[in-house]
């Protein structure tokens, strides 16, 4: 099967996938996608207010007279107090502007003797709408203030919170179903595995990957040795309940790597097996005819989370109704650079330094677990590319 880079390959799947269609009304809930645009439900801000501590005045008064007399007050959180004629109106910042008011005075630009105004700057300095926020400046009544497909953070969830909704239309969470195989995979919680066993060190890491985000929920998490038909019951009741299958392991072209053909056996298509990627080069990818996602990750450990993230993230976003659904990326320097190249897409572990700038972590290979652990992250160096970069970063956290 021809051999695709990453963005082309994630392109491909997305041709074939449905996203979740499905919504529900739901509290605010940070990390979750809204399934609907949010409109204003009234001009914002409602009235013209104050954006100072000061006094509002009409300024062709103030002209006239040279000084005014203050009475009354205006403070935030109360009906707006009329403006007395050759008055200007004590004002507190977030108050309403009394009806005939044209500007506000900071209050340090003025001196109050004996409850009269009077300037400290020259009358020419001042502007009408000096200090005023207009009534809908920032939004009019109806206009979209929030986009469907935006994942709800601390910034946005302020916006939602001023319009109104106590609850809201989300986007079902994605469901994501983890079959893990290998026949040397095992538990092994209360004594240590033989040489040639291993603990399930890839569904600990699929696991944490998909708990870090909100918007997914495990539909469930299975392992099964290599065997044909146990890798076919496995993708049948992972498919049943979820909405992607993310699967780790047997996708090479061994004797015993049997999830191409059990793909094939659940009625999926393989849209591309292997990348010019290191590591990971194996990966597959396929879909279902009801536009389901099977991800097929390499079973060593480095390679299926590189894998999960550089590909899967991306692709999962899309599934679970995200307007951007490719994350961007900052791009980071490498302080520690060599001069080593392949001619594939290489995917190289780091840590960030006090400075901000990637160090490369020593690694032994794709299943070098401990240099993994202490990596923040990976870079992404293009075929026969070298040097300090900058370099695409993606982060584990």
């Amino acid at each position: 099967m021809q051999h695709k880079q990453p963005n082309s390959a994630i392109s491909m799947l997305i041709e074939k996938l449905k996203p979740v269609d499905s919504s529900e009304f739901a509290e605010l809930a940070p990390g979750r996608i809204t399934a609907e645009d949010i409109q204003a439900d009234r001009d914002s801000p409602a009235a013209d207010v104050s954006a100072m501590d000061g006094f509002a005045f009409r300024i062709a008064e103030l002209e006239e007279h040279g000084q005014l007399p203050v009475q009354g007050e205006c403070k935030a959180g109360c009906p707006p107090v009329p403006l007395q004629p050759r008055t200007a109106s004590r004002i507190y910042t977030g108050a309403i502007v009394p009806q005939g008011a044209d500007l506000v005075l900071k209050r340090e630009d003025a001196s109050e003797s004996e409850s009269v105004l009077k300037l400290k700057k020259p009358t020419q300095q001042l502007t009408t709408g000096d200090n005023i926020r207009k009534a809908g400046e920032n939004a009019k009544q109806g206009n979209l203030v929030l986009a469907a497909g935006s994942c709800i953070n601390s910034a946005n969830a302020a916006t939602i919170a001023n319009f109104g909704p106590s609850k809201i239309k989300l986007v079902r969470p994605l469901r994501v179903a983890i079959v893990t195989t290998g026949d040397e995979v095992g538990k092994f919680e209360t004594s240590s595995p033989d040489p040639w066993q291993l603990r399930n060190s890839n569904l600990n890491s699929l696991l944490t990957f998909c708990a870090g985000q909100p918007w997914i929920r495990i539909a469930s998490h299975t392992h099964c040795t290599d065997k044909k038909q146990a890798i076919i019951d496995n993708f049948q009741n992972g498919l049943s309940n979820a909405d992607a299958v993310l699967v780790t392991g047997g996708v090479s072209v061994g004797d015993y790597d049997f999830v191409p053909d059990a793909i094939g056996k659940v009625g999926a298509e393989i849209l591309f097996h292997g990348l010019p990627i290191r590591p990971g080069k194996p990966i597959l990818g396929a879909a279902t005819q009801e536009g389901k996602l099977i991800l097929g990750l390499p079973g060593n450990p480095v390679s299926a989370l590189i894998g999960c993230c550089r590909i899967g993230m991306p692709v999962l976003r899309y599934l679970a109704g995200f307007k951007e659904w490719t994350p961007r990326r900052p791009l980071i320097r490498l302080a520690t650079p060599d001069t080593k190249t392949i001619p594939l897409t290489w995917m190289r572990l780091v840590s960030l330094n006090e400075k901000g700038d990637a160090e490369l972590c020593p690694s032994l290979g794709s299943g070098d677990l401990v240099s993994l652990g202490q990596s923040t992250g990976f870079i992404e160096i293009p075929p026969n590319e070298c040097g300090s970069g900058p370099w695409p970063y993606f982060a584990w956290a």
